[in-house]
């Protein structure tokens, strides 16, 4: 017997497209691994193996949360293994990984976040398209005014959009629904995109119901959002930031944490617990930065 990669890789369809590109990545790593040393059948993965194969990783200089990343995926990987019958014991159950660096999200600055929802005259951007400039006002009001996920952004379609009643229906991670809040200066940029907007982008080729189309006529990608950001944005910016602004000004402004992690689609608090320790630090750096004697 092999070590059935594919076939794990097509039982995570319900995951994120990210993903599923590096559950597979990890465990063809470990795969090929096994395959040096002479192991070519999952049976026969041990835990002592796996504990060689983490700190293999380690003198490879990974990160700690890059091992901890590539530990979850091969424990997934054989608790997979050990349900469908191909293993009779879980090598990885219990297998320890170093914990991840808990590295807090970057959060706009004021000035950088009005730079993208509120930009001056630009000769580049005088040069696009109304319906493309439209697009771009209204996909980022979305990712800072109701805190979504790339991924989440790029598969709306046109029906998952309330504008009477200000909010939006996403498909989150583990194809998880919730439906989130917009924004008013959401709604009205999405309102003027779908109405004078979207179809100068539409052709004989575009999906019927997608809402965010790129020049070409198709569904918006990740990297088309991106792009659009390096357009927009004076400095370097991820799409996440957006998000992450999001959830650090409502925990700012006093929102419950329970809230913000309905929100975000969290699946565990523990993840949006991150945005009150984002919170802390920004306390902190304005007291050191204006009293006197800090």
């Amino acid at each position: 017997m092999g070590f059935e990669l594919e076939d794990f890789v097509r039982s995570l369809a319900s995951d994120a497209a990210a993903t599923r590109r590096a559950y597979r990545g990890d465990v063809a790593a470990f795969v090929a691994w096994a395959g040096r040393a002479g192991v070519a059948d999952p049976g026969k993965v041990d835990r002592l193996m796996l504990r060689r194969y983490l700190a293999y990783l380690a003198t490879r200089r990974y990160s700690r949360r890059t091992i901890a990343r590539k530990a979850a995926a091969i424990r997934r990987y054989f608790a997979w293994l050990r349900r469908h019958g191909l293993i009779s014991v879980d090598p990885s159950r219990r297998l320890s990984a170093p914990q991840g660096e808990a590295r807090l999200p970057r959060v706009l600055a004021p000035s950088e976040l009005k730079a993208l929802l509120e930009p001056g005259p630009d000769p580049s951007r005088a040069k696009l398209p109304a319906s493309v400039d439209r697009r771009d006002d209204a996909l980022l009001e979305l990712l800072y005014g109701s805190g979504l996920r790339v991924a989440e952004l790029c598969g709306l379609a046109l029906g998952d959009v309330d504008l009477k009643g200000r909010s939006v229906t996403v498909w989150g991670k583990g194809g998880k629904q919730r439906r989130v809040p917009m924004s008013h200066p959401a709604t009205e940029a999405v309102g003027r995109y779908v109405t004078s907007g979207r179809a100068a982008l539409a052709n004989g080729s575009t999906p019927p119901g997608s809402l965010f189309l790129n020049r070409r006529g198709r569904q918006m990608t990740a990297r088309d959002v991106r792009r659009v950001l390096d357009r927009r944005s004076p400095v370097p910016t991820h799409p996440h930031a957006l998000r992450h602004t999001y959830a650090t000004h409502l925990v700012d402004g006093g929102a419950d944490l329970r809230v913000v992690q309905e929100l975000l689609g969290h699946a565990s608090l523990r993840t949006t617990e991150i945005y009150t320790h984002v919170s802390t630090d920004r306390l902190v750096g304005a007291y050191r930065s204006a009293h006197p004697r800090a």
